[in-house]
């Protein structure tokens, strides 16, 4: 059975960079390298992997993919952070919480 893996990088400008791979092990080692001057990663090394998910089908994979790329910087963070409820919070209503995730109070 062949796997797909949806992963989250921190690059080192605190940017989040979302991809997808059938080889996690390669991607890093190309990610690092700096395989393609034109990558979005190339000019931020080096990265780390923050967060990954397995999938068995690239469907599920690059459905999962597009809707993390769709997502706020917050949201991204609570998912690396496994605080489902952030995560949840963040889902609810962007508007509420703004471009930088504020809330109207400020506060987290």
């Amino acid at each position: 059975m062949k796997t797909y893996f949806v992963y989250i990088l921190k690059c080192s400008d605190n940017a989040f960079y979302t991809g997808i791979t059938n080889n996690m092990e390669r991607r890093l080692h190309e990610h690092q390298e700096g395989k393609d001057i034109e990558a979005y990663t190339y000019t931020r090394r080096p990265v780390i992997l923050v967060w990954f998910e397995m999938f068995t089908t690239p469907d599920e994979a690059i459905k999962t993919e597009k809707q993390i790329k769709g997502w706020s910087r917050r949201k991204k963070q609570a998912l690396i952070d496994k605080d489902w409820e952030k995560l949840v919070k963040y889902s609810k209503n962007y508007t509420q919480f703004g471009k930088k995730g504020r809330s109207s109070t400020g506060s987290d």
